[in-house]
């Protein structure tokens, strides 16, 4: 992720048909909070906290409420108080360990167990249900390998994940433009997976902006895989910016062909906005996702 700003370093134009009067400018928007018109809600919302850093989490928070987006995500836990004083939870917990070393490789399981092994009870007594994971970087591997490895890692703490009632969720991240290397970067990679941890205490992150650019045929692949889904991310593409019209990605019929198959967990916008006003463009692709 190319930016001033990286998710990596935080973990370790137009308006058709959405209505002008939604979008309030900075400036005014204390003023104008009655007017926001909240979510309808068929698609639980949720908000990436370092898209959004420069703005305070208690701002953040405040606008989300009012907007009814009901988490801030990847969030580590001396930020959870905070959102729980607005009545948000954190829809995915960050683990706060580096994307590049994972599961995949067995001399990282050790220090990873014990980590989740901390983590885990803390998720659960803060009410949350999901765990971020990453497979790590390839460094030569082969796919074989690599889910030998990540299943006998995870396994070791899939008894912890049941009696607390937390997923472990691993993310899937494109290796051709953010994330060189990185081996869970195929849907159907992530899903041979997970059949073979065969547990519901272990599922998928589907990036939507990452898996457009390793794969498309978003629609079809979300259809046939949305058992092993349990969350989702949003970024246009290309460039990782709003979700608007302009990039390739219609995020509308995306989210209808999700609701429509009963999912009830969330989408998480992890866009970069260029906009001088982040938060109208928070408004704005939110509502293009209330399908």
């Amino acid at each position: 992720m190319k930016h001033l700003l990286s998710r990596r370093n935080w973990l370790g134009g137009t308006t058709v048909g959405l209505g002008l009067s939604h979008f309030v400018s900075l400036s005014k928007r204390g003023e104008a909070a009655q007017e926001i018109v909240p979510l309808k809600g068929r698609i639980n919302q949720s908000v990436s906290r370092w898209c959004f850093a420069k703005i305070p989490l208690d701002q953040l928070c405040e606008f989300c409420k009012r907007l009814g987006i009901k988490s801030v995500e990847l969030l580590g836990p001396t930020d959870w108080p905070i959102i729980k004083q607005y009545g948000l939870t954190c829809a995915m917990v960050s683990s706060g360990t580096p994307i590049e070393k994972g599961f995949n490789r067995r001399e990282n399981h050790d220090w990873l167990v014990a980590h989740y092994e901390k983590m885990i009870p803390m998720v659960a007594e803060a009410g949350f249900r999901n765990l971020i994971c990453f497979s790590g970087n390839r460094q030569g591997m082969d796919d074989e390998e690599g889910l030998r490895n990540c299943a006998e890692g995870i396994k070791r703490l899939l008894p912890l994940c049941e009696k607390h009632n937390v997923v472990l969720v691993m993310e899937l991240l494109n290796s051709k433009v953010n994330h060189p290397d990185y081996m869970c970067d195929r849907t159907r990679w992530g899903v041979e997976l997970c059949k073979r941890i065969g547990s519901e205490y272990f599922k998928l992150l589907y990036d939507i902006y990452h898996m457009q650019i390793m794969e498309g045929d978003l629609i079809r692949t979300i259809r046939e895989n949305i058992q092993y889904i349990a969350h989702f991310h949003t970024g246009g593409n290309p460039g990782r910016n709003e979700i608007d019209e302009t990039q390739e990605i219609w995020y509308p019929a995306v989210m209808r062909a999700i609701a429509d198959l009963g999912y009830t967990g969330f989408v998480g916008h992890e866009f970069i906005p260029k906009s001088p006003d982040p938060l109208a463009s928070l408004e704005k692709c939110a509502r293009l996702c209330d399908v």
